[in-house]
């Protein structure tokens, strides 16, 4: 059994509600989940109105834009969320936002509202300026969360070559954006934790900022994802979350586990939430927050790739 049929094997037999709409029933756990002291909030739940569109301050704009995709090879769409204010004449830094397996680019804007929730934090000066990319993950023609998505799998893994030589050289084109590993995040939720722990830790050269909620099962083993947990204090923020309740609890509490018994600096945020909307759209809000995209790498030791794989970003 290859790796992405285990994959979808344990999927299946943990969460079988993950084809449903975030808005739909939540996944319950099956089978035990095991806390630890460590396993609690890093954060305090947000304050009353945090999530709510406010009147009477400043807001971002929300535009859908396509992109010619040599990776597919097939023209492709990305939501992007640009601040108040937003000039062409001042470089930005820039989070990609990745979705869920049963989502799509529009995933995080239907159920978390990132415009919003930026759009406060900004008028609160609890957040810095910032471009949100929301791209489709799933890097296949029919890019649609149609029929069984589980069959989609292998495409969120092709997605790898479409973020580095199609998605960000298309934004970095287009917008004011500061090119570089200190201005450049990278969080996802479910799959698209997975895939931002997977390609954020596998290109530490490209990433300084990566986030991994309910991190799917698609999400590799924590010595793959960091053979030398002493690499993660080059990264100016790694983020691990979950909900207490969630069926895929153990992906993201074992990563953690790894990297603090490898003194590997990282945030653990743990909930009483499920694996269902509510949990990534709090975690999303605390997640904004700590994306300063300041200071420098730390002295130390040499940063280099951990896999394969050319990028076409900054050539």
């Amino acid at each position: 059994m290859n790796i992405i049929a285990r994959a979808l094997l344990l999927i299946l037999t943990t969460c079988p509600a993950l084809s449903q709409s975030v808005e739909s029933e939540p996944r319950k756990s099956r089978g035990p989940i095991v806390l630890k002291e460590d396993d609690r909030p890093a954060f305090p739940p947000p304050p009353e109105g945090w999530d709510k569109r406010r009147e009477g301050i400043p807001h971002g704009k929300l535009t859908m834009i396509e992109y010619d995709s040599k990776t597919v090879g097939t023209r492709r769409r990305m939501n992007v969320y640009t601040p108040p204010g937003y000039t062409p004449e001042k470089k930005l830094p820039v989070l990609y936002l990745l979705h869920g397996i049963g989502g799509d680019e529009t995933e995080w804007e239907r159920f978390a509202h990132p415009d919003v929730l930026l759009d406060n934090l900004l008028a609160d000066g609890k957040a810095v300026p910032m471009i949100v990319v929301m791209p489709n993950g799933r890097a296949q023609k029919n890019d649609r969360p149609t029929g069984d998505v589980f069959k989609h799998a292998p495409a969120f893994a092709v997605f790898e070559h479409d973020l580095l030589d199609d998605v960000i050289p298309t934004i970095e084109a287009r917008y004011a954006v500061q090119a570089d590993r200190e201005h450049r995040a990278l969080a996802g939720l479910s799959m698209g934790g997975g895939q931002a722990l997977n390609f954020g830790l596998g290109h530490p050269l490209l990433f300084a900022w990566v986030g991994g909620f309910s991190s799917a099962p698609n999400t590799r083993k924590p010595a793959e994802l960091l053979p030398n947990a002493n690499a993660a204090k080059h990264l100016r923020l790694l983020w691990l979350s979950c909900g207490s309740k969630d069926g895929l609890f153990s992906i993201s509490q074992d990563f953690h586990a790894w990297l603090k018994a490898q003194d590997g600096p990282h945030v653990w945020h743990v909930t009483d939430h499920e694996h269902d909307a509510p949990e990534w759209k709090q975690a999303l809000y605390h997640f904004l927050q700590q994306l300063t995209f300041s200071g420098v790498v730390p002295t130390g030791g040499e940063i280099s790739s951990q896999k394969g794989g050319a990028s076409k970003i900054g050539k």
